[in-house]
């Protein structure tokens, strides 16, 4: 296990380039930025962003993307090619997922090191989920997606999510049901980057919890139970949804918990190591 000192100093080293490019004055008011990231009196991780309350386009276009086209898509599949062909759409999730990621960049390029830290996250989450298998629904997917979107933004919470269920279920199992884990782990992230950038989502560790456990519980089953009804009969009825919702309530109620165990102990190391790489490195500011 590296040491904070040791950490740094590979960071330092991987990104030798962006050092180079900063004169001492950047850098020394780099280093006394990084000493507001300590957990502060009031039991925030990090410094709460100020927001206006204005929506921006890129947001609302992603809300659009992701609340109709990417539900559509997967009802269309399961209704009419009746699951068979669920790798195709999973690639469409991502292809969606990843359209308002990059509208981040608003029209620059983005760094190699920018795309490697997306990457590094969705293998952190795809090694959590692979270290746990043997324990159902006890993952720690959930919670790095949240923690994704609160310090990257929605979109890249989205993007995590997405590739997270994508690459894990390669060794899991894939079938008719990953694009559908993809959208509803995805939903969970651009939903908590977006209540944090309002300033509703606090980075507390109750506060994370209480938002963790509320999320898998009602976001994550509410999409997967009628999606196992719909995959199980083609069709939804009342009396189906209510025998997944029932059957599913212990196996949601287990994820829910394990994300709150899991934010509890990763969201201060993480979110401050994150905000540390962001404000040293000038990577994607959500």
């Amino acid at each position: 296990m590296l040491t904070e000192k040791q950490l740094d100093q590979f960071l330092d080293e991987f990104w030798e380039d962006s050092q180079n490019e900063q004169t001492e004055a950047e850098q020394e008011t780099a280093e006394k930025d990084l000493e507001e990231y300590a957990l502060p009196a009031d039991g925030m991780i990090i410094r709460q962003m100020e927001r206006k309350g204005r929506v921006s386009r890129r947001t609302w276009f992603a809300l659009v993307l992701m609340l109709l086209i990417v539900p559509l898509l997967l009802y269309l599949s399961v209704r009419y090619f009746h699951g068979r062909k669920y790798l195709i759409c999973s690639l469409i999730v991502i292809i969606a997922a990843m359209m308002p990621f990059f509208m981040m960049f608003e029209g620059r390029k983005p760094k190699a090191r920018e795309i490697m830290v997306i990457s590094v996250l969705a293998a952190i989450g795809v090694a959590g989920r692979a270290a746990f298998f043997m324990v159902p629904s006890f993952k720690p997917v959930a919670a790095i997606v949240i923690l994704t979107g609160i310090s990257f933004g929605g979109e890249a919470g989205f993007l995590v999510g997405c590739l997270i269920m994508m690459l894990s279920n390669m060794f899991m199992g894939q079938g008719p049901w990953t694009p559908w884990q993809m959208f509803a782990f995805g939903m969970i992230g651009f939903l908590a980057g977006i209540l944090y950038q309002k300033g509703i989502l606090k980075a507390r560790k109750a506060d994370l919890c209480i938002f963790g456990f509320l999320s898998v519980f009602l976001i994550y089953g509410g999409i997967m139970n009628p999606a196992s009804a719909l995959m199980a009969y083609g069709t939804i009825t009342w009396q189906s949804l209510l025998a997944f919702y029932i059957s599913g309530a212990p196996v949601d109620l287990v994820h829910a918990l394990s994300t709150v165990i899991f934010l509890w102990f990763l969201s201060r190391p993480l979110l401050e190591k994150l905000e540390r790489i962001k404000k040293k490195y000038g990577l994607i500011e959500s």
